[in-house]
């Protein structure tokens, strides 16, 4: 079945560049999870890193006691989503890694219900421990799997959502699929936002049929390219919206005014910016049918 070979090949996606070869990196942590090898190293400036295997790519990378660093540029990149929705009053992060995403959500969106469904509970444990993630009232982590967290959302919740969950070499299987994605859009209210983060084609031989699959689940869909990586970052909408790059630069540089961040999220958009409003004639829709064993 066609479907199942191309999601087969999707196991041997070249990986990003290895961190610990493009800087002197100390491992400060290894351990050998139920789901990866869990990597932690620090280097000469402090930054600290996350990997899931030695070599491998970088998962996060973090300035502890220091949110606002976002040392990875697709994280920037990702927080355009915010231009797409109202001020977010429920948020949800699927995959925490070492808790970039969610961490600084919680600065700048103090009043916000900050949700997070990470699978490995070894890596809560280690963003806890080495990355500064910080649970509190308003901010949870979920310990299981994401899909199954965001199928029991039975009605629209969460006003933007990000799809963030990596293996040491790709997306989850179960995670690309339309049955999935239709899940994810029955949990986001009608005026929000779905964030989703995937490698290029060179790095990505599912490339093109996520994109069909986005585009199957959802309304609208605009592709960002982010700066010097490998990543593309997705903005799906369940609803139409007519947008120009122009528009869209303006509405996200006033994001970043207000809220006074470090980077200017309307360059960001200017950078690369795509409205994918016709079908991905290149891929296939990816279904459950397709997965090569039940999860």
């Amino acid at each position: 079945m066609k479907g199942r070979r191309y999601l087969r090949a999707g196991l041997f996606a070249v990986i990003a560049p290895c961190v610990l070869a493009c800087a002197a990196q100390t491992v400060i942590y290894e351990k050998a999870s139920r789901y990866n090898t869990i990597v932690v190293t620090e280097d000469s400036k402090g930054l600290r890193t996350l990997l899931f295997e030695r070599g491998g790519a970088r998962q996060s990378v973090v300035k502890p006691g220091d949110p606002d660093h976002l040392e990875l540029s697709y994280a920037r990149v990702a927080f355009v989503g915010l231009a797409l929705c109202e001020e977010p009053r429920r948020v949800l992060v699927v995959g925490l890694g070492g808790g970039t995403l969610p961490t600084f959500l919680r600065k700048y969106y103090p009043n916000a219900a900050i949700d997070v469904a990470e699978i490995d509970p070894d890596v809560v444990d280690v963003a806890k421990r080495f990355f500064g993630f910080r649970e509190d009232e308003r901010m949870r982590a979920h310990v299981g799997d994401g899909r199954a967290f965001i199928e029991s959302v039975r009605q629209p919740h969460y006003d933007i959502i990000f799809v963030d969950a990596y293996g040491a070499h790709n997306v989850p299987e179960h995670l690309t699929t339309r049955e999935f994605l239709q899940a994810v859009r029955r949990a986001v209210v009608p005026s929000g936002v779905v964030v989703g983060n995937i490698w290029r084609p060179a790095s990505n031989p599912l490339y093109a049929s996520m994109i069909r699959t986005y585009q199957e689940a959802f309304d609208d869909l605009f592709i960002l390219d982010v700066p010097g990586d490998v990543n593309n970052i997705l903005l799906a909408l369940p609803r139409k919206q007519r947008l120009t790059r122009s528009e869209f630069a303006l509405a996200a540089r006033k994001i970043s005014a207000a809220k006074q961040f470090r980077f200017d999220l309307g360059d960001l958009v200017e950078h690369g910016f795509f409205h994918a409003n016709e079908k991905n004639q290149d891929g296939h829709v990816l279904r459950d049918s397709d997965l090569r064993q039940p999860r």
